[in-house]
């Protein structure tokens, strides 16, 4: 065969090649130019995109030299079985064969080998018994990462031109954020660039390097640390093979999970559409069929056109939905108003303990647990003060840097509740190394909904994981409360702080009649108050 594919490629003077399956048959010809050789689509890899394609490319090269790195990418970007290129001499003959193969495990400088030459005309290779070995190694690679059959595995991939220490923490939020989602991390890695790629985000090197660690690891989905357009989106897809998302879906994606009320999965939903709308020409190929019918003029609509207006109309559903939910809500705010009640909001960054506080401050049971966005749906609940007077704790969102615009603006209904708090608790947890970079987050989105004129006290919680010392220096320098939501023994301070803030109000004479004794009212339902 190798013979003949010589004296072809030497006859017509272009390249040649095969693509050849396990069991021999020739699946597809190629013809190409002198110097290269144009692979078309290939049809679904079998059994999964963490196996091997099931196909070896032979061809041929007329110049009589080695494997390009053309060849090379090929062999990974396609993940081939191998890559064989015959070196052609001046009469038209075969000499050598040079064979590339990926390297099923990490630790090697290069994600492949290539062996020595082998003469065409007696190659000494076991082909079969190479690829069995390469897939048994894959295999074991997958089975090595802990994982249940319902969990994905993913990479996590950021691309920054920021420095290096930025670029470490970023990813650990990530990695935070694909843990929280249920998601395995199988590896990360990080590409700083003075410059994006506008086409795939990343160089071409490193997407070759992801390829192949996603092949080693049995993964079939990218994450990237920064939101993609939906042209990037399809490049990567396209030359991947992988399912590619990035940060705003994810977060959307642990917002579907975590939303339990009716509020919050109408909030989600409208989110994840608008999110999807301008990317929805990405999703499928055959979104361009035409759909028309008897009578139309034209074409008609496309499915892509009716998909489209599916969901503006959805999109307009679930706003009629939620402007039902504000009237709800603001009736609730004006009877706590005509009470003359206070009300007090938490606010800060996710999982800095906002929940566990709220249950240590009011003696409740609302669900907390060590994870990003643990909470969505809104709580709220009273606490009467040492000075015998009563607010309103309201648990709000816990906020993320960066977070999507959609989230925001799909939340616009919960975040009201913020413009008529009194006071806000601003919980900073200080056991996180970069908890001022937290705090300067949750102060820039306080600042686009337009609260940092709020009368705020600044509760520095989870003192009980830092240096007693360290942590005094550090409340004291930005004037806030340290506490720890755990103990109940540690929150004095803070309701001491708490009530002079609320008195200063009622003394301009906001709350005249808080101070008036009630009939004991029974606790109203939860209110509008959800973390992130």
């Amino acid at each position: 065969m190798a013979r003949d594919l010589a004296r072809l490629s030497f006859e017509c003077g272009r390249r040649l090649g095969l693509l050849i399956g396990r069991d021999g048959t020739v699946e597809m010809v190629l013809v190409g130019g002198p110097r290269s050789l144009f692979i078309p689509d290939l049809p679904k890899s079998r059994g999964g995109r963490w196996r091997l394609r099931g196909l070896r490319l032979v061809h041929t090269h007329l110049q009589a030299e080695g494997l390009s790195q053309d060849d090379l990418m090929d062999l990974v970007f396609l993940r081939l079985d191998c890559v064989a290129g015959i070196r052609v001499d001046p009469n038209g003959g075969a000499t050598l064969l040079d064979v590339a193969h990926i390297l099923p495990g990490a630790g090697h400088d290069r994600g492949w080998e290539v062996l020595p030459p082998l003469w065409c005309y007696d190659p000494d290779l076991d082909f079969q018994e190479l690829v069995k070995s390469l897939e048994d190694e894959l295999d074991r690679n997958r089975l090595a990462i802990p994982a249940t059959t319902r969990q994905d595995r993913a990479i996590l991939v950021s691309v920054t031109e920021k420095d290096r220490e930025t670029a470490r923490r970023s990813m650990e939020e990530l990695v935070e954020l694909a843990r929280t989602s249920g998601i395995v991390v199988a590896d990360t890695i990080v590409q700083r660039l003075r410059s994006v790629n506008p086409k795939y985000l990343i160089g071409k090197g490193k997407l070759s390097e992801i390829v192949l660690r996603a092949l080693q690891c049995g993964v079939d989905l990218l994450i990237f640390d920064r939101e993609l357009n939906p042209s990037q989106v399809r490049s990567l897809t396209d030359t991947t093979e992988l399912r590619v998302i990035d940060r705003t879906q994810l977060i959307l994606d642990i917002f579907a999970q975590r939303a339990q009320s009716r509020e919050g999965k109408i909030q989600v939903e409208t989110a994840q559409l608008k999110y999807l709308l301008p990317r929805l020409g990405v999703k499928d190929d055959a979104l361009s069929r035409l759909t028309g019918g008897i009578g139309a003029r034209g074409p008609g609509e496309t499915t892509l056109e009716i998909n489209r207006r599916r969901i503006k109309d959805r999109i307009a559903h679930l706003d009629d939905q939620l402007r039902g939910v504000r009237r709800n809500r603001d009736q609730r705010r004006a009877r706590r108003l005509r009470k003359d009640i206070p009300t007090v909001s938490i606010v800060g960054y996710t999982n800095a303990g906002k929940s566990t506080l709220l249950n240590t401050l009011t003696h409740s049971g609302v669900f907390v647990e060590d994870k990003l966005f643990a909470t969505l749906d809104p709580t709220s609940r009273r606490l009467r003060f040492p000075r015998d007077f009563e607010v309103i704790v309201t648990d709000t969102v816990g906020f993320i840097r960066d977070l999507p615009q959609d989230l925001l603006d799909a939340f616009a209904a919960t975040l009201e509740e913020l413009d008529d708090a009194d006071l806000l608790l601003h919980v900073v947890d200080i056991s996180n190394p970069h908890f001022e970079e937290q705090m300067e987050a949750v102060d820039r989105i306080l600042g686009k909904l337009e609260l940092q004129a709020k009368p705020t006290v600044l509760v520095f919680n989870k003192i009980d994981r830092v240096d007693p010392e360290w942590a005094r220096r550090k409340v004291r320098r930005h004037g806030g409360v340290a506490i720890s939501a755990l103990s109940t023994g540690t929150v004095d301070p803070l309701i001491a702080a708490m009530q002079d803030q609320v008195e200063a109000l009622m003394e301009e004479g906001f709350y005249a009649a808080a101070r008036q004794p009630e009939p004991e009212i029974a606790e109203e339902p939860d209110e509008s108050a959800w973390e992130l």
